[in-house]
């Protein structure tokens, strides 16, 4: 269990040296950075939220200047939501300031327990569902 303490003290100071945006928020941006365009229907489905709800987060995000909202051309009722470049920027600096958290206690460890944190972390990432690094659309910086 403290283990996951300290995993969760880094996800949230990260998340606080970013500014103002809510953890509910920034998995909004994450679901975007790593699925693309989604439709808010769809992301909120991602997000295990109802639409409602999903609507009121991008409305913050937009005013935020972190998403970009689009009409389909072919229907013109169909909404798509995409990152604006602040909001890949803002991805970005987040999981650079977990990723050089996470080095650093990984430096912290002897050589020989590496492989075997590295091996349970994967099996941890793939219990939870996680996207593996291969599958991402864009360079997030994640192992």
């Amino acid at each position: 269990m403290t283990a996951s303490r300290a995993l969760v003290a880094i996800a949230a100071r990260s998340l606080a040296a970013a500014g103002e945006v809510t953890l509910p928020q920034y998995r909004a941006l994450v679901v975007l950075a790593t699925r693309g365009p989604q439709r808010p229907v769809d992301l909120a489905t991602a997000l295990g939220v109802n639409p409602s709800s999903a609507t009121r987060l991008l409305d913050r995000l937009d005013v935020a200047g972190l998403i970009r909202r689009t009409r389909l051309r072919a229907d013109r009722r169909s909404l798509r939501v995409a990152l604006s470049p602040a909001g890949r920027d803002l991805v970005a600096e987040v999981t650079l300031l977990r990723r050089a958290e996470v080095e650093r206690l990984f430096a912290a460890l002897p050589a020989d327990q590496h492989a075997l944190v590295i091996t349970a972390l994967q099996a941890i990432s793939e219990a939870a569902g996680e996207t593996p690094e291969g599958d991402l659309d864009v360079g997030l910086g994640w192992y």
